[in-house]
């Protein structure tokens, strides 16, 4: 969870012309860009940027679930009660499995898209240095 907000904190900070990625399409590292993806860079930006809020109400959010009707019945018998345990850890490990996979592949573009920002800066930079004659 750190390194997604690190990441999107550090895009943020480094991003400053987001419209430098209007046209950019993201590529594997050492692979030939994927003809079937159409989303831009400058796109994936924006997507990103409003995950973030998402993400961070949803964690702010957390706790304040009401309790469901499981939780205010109270009939359930023992018996079952054990099963209903192990079922829901199961439930909610594969939620935070899932969760986290997320997490990783945001956190993964984050940083991919950030690190292409920063080399067309330098390619920019190079271009400004050479003479123009």
């Amino acid at each position: 969870m750190e390194q997604y907000f690190s990441a999107t904190q550090k895009m943020e900070q480094e991003v400053m012309f987001p419209s430098l990625l209007r046209g950019v399409f993201p590529q594997e590292e050492g692979a030939a860009p994927a003809a079937e993806s159409r989303t831009d860079l400058y796109e994936r930006y924006q997507l990103l940027k409003a995950i973030k809020p998402m993400v961070e109400k949803g964690l702010a959010s957390g706790g304040d679930q009401s309790p469901s009707r499981a939780d205010t019945d109270g009939d359930t018998s023992l018996d079952s009660s054990g099963a209903e345990d192990a079922q829901l850890e199961e439930r909610l490990s594969q939620h935070l499995t899932g969760l986290q996979q997320v997490l990783t592949h945001l956190t993964r573009d984050t940083n991919a898209l950030t690190r292409r920002y920063s080399q067309i800066l330098e390619q920019i930079n190079l271009s400004e240095g050479q003479p123009s004659w």
